[in-house]
């Protein structure tokens, strides 16, 4: 499923028109990835965690001439899938 998707099943399920169903997901992509970007944490209920995890800075390798590259310390986010959403699944 993509965006396009989410949008008209929103619309559908929701009986309202798709414009108003994509500023729904826009707005709550939108409030994630806000929360996020200031190393906040958003659970929601069935679905999972929403959060920042920092991964450190540690040494790699070049894979076309073998050197060593130091690859710096950065932000990643990270989701978790809630049990809810594990069992279902299954």
């Amino acid at each position: 499923m993509n965006k396009v998707v989410l949008i008209e099943k929103v619309a559908n399920a929701a009986k309202i028109n798709k414009a108003a169903a994509g500023r729904a997901v826009a707005t709550i992509v939108g409030e994630i990835t806000h929360t996020l970007r200031q190393n906040g944490k958003v659970a929601i209920a069935g679905l999972g965690t929403f959060k920042v995890k920092t991964r450190k800075a540690r040494t790699g390798r070049n894979p076309k001439t073998g050197a060593s590259v130091q690859i710096p310390a950065r932000k990643v986010p990270v989701f978790k899938a809630s049990t809810t959403l594990k069992n279902a699944i299954k």
